[in-house]
């Protein structure tokens, strides 16, 4: 699933000069009806054809679009993805969901070859957000913050760093990646963690994030296409292989349902 600095990279693209910031909508086309979150189908085309681009931002791993009267919300889930492109196109368009046509002849197409992406066209886009978590690469989340964040939980660290409305944006890539570099093994406690392993985890998590953005993200079992930052996984998908710290074997369990890599000498359990 795309995760922060896969959906970053692509808002980044997004507001590249001459993309779609500016541009009026002057047609949209769903192809997928079960795409549309909300609104319903037959409103849709009624509600945005007209709308002014005005501005891109990423939120978690929401991709929101700012438009004259409303927002357009998109989420990649497992195997979205978003095309720009002028005149025909060569690639292979069948798994397009939703496209936005533009008064200039470009068009935008969100492609989804699982069909588990959503797109939300709001007049406020927090009827969506609820209660997603605080962005990790923001200033205001200190380390005291973080650490007093971790203290109320006996959550697993693992699935409580996935779960969005703790953090928004880390999926199972950068929390692996995260959780290697901090020493912490996945299964420990939140409440554990004390408070210089928590200040170490918050620099770990921000650490990866700006690394796999400045990769353009990871391009490995999704569609998403130009990040190379899977050059640079430490333990994540290379359970058997060496550690690169130490040596000893990486291994792959199970937390929360979700298959997690680490290193058992780097990363040991808490008796």
């Amino acid at each position: 699933m795309p995760e922060l600095p896969e959906v970053e990279t692509i808002v980044r693209g997004l507001r590249a000069a001459d993309n779609i910031i500016g541009k009026t909508i002057i047609n949209s086309r769903v192809l997928w009806q079960r795409s549309l979150a909300v609104p319903l189908f037959d409103d849709f085309q009624q509600f945005i054809n007209g709308q002014q681009v005005l501005d891109v931002i990423r939120r978690g791993k929401f991709i929101v679009i700012k438009l004259t009267r409303q927002s357009l919300l998109i989420h990649l889930r497992m195997s979205g993805d978003i095309f720009v492109e002028s005149g025909e196109t060569s690639r292979n368009n069948k798994h397009d969901r939703v496209i936005l046509e533009f008064s200039d002849g470009s068009r935008m197409a969100f492609n989804d070859t699982r069909k588990f992406g959503r797109v939300w066209l709001v007049d406020d886009p927090q009827m969506v957000f609820g209660k997603l978590g605080q962005e990790p690469l923001e200033d205001s989340l200190t380390s005291e913050l973080f650490f007093e964040k971790l203290s109320r939980s006996k959550r697993q660290i693992k699935p409580l760093l996935l779960d969005q409305t703790f953090l928004s944006g880390l999926g199972n890539i950068y929390t692996d990646e995260s959780l290697f570099l901090a020493g912490i093994h996945p299964s420990t406690p939140a409440n554990a963690i004390v408070f210089e392993k928590a200040e170490l985890l918050l620099k770990a998590i921000r650490e990866v994030l700006l690394e796999g953005i400045k990769r353009n993200g990871a391009s490995i079992d999704w569609v998403y296409r130009g990040g190379d930052f899977q050059n640079y996984f430490k333990v994540y998908q290379r359970d058997g292989k060496p550690c690169q710290r130490c040596g000893t074997s990486v291994q792959r369990i199970t937390i929360g349902q979700r298959g997690t890599h680490f290193c058992p000498h780097c990363q040991p359990e808490i008796a």
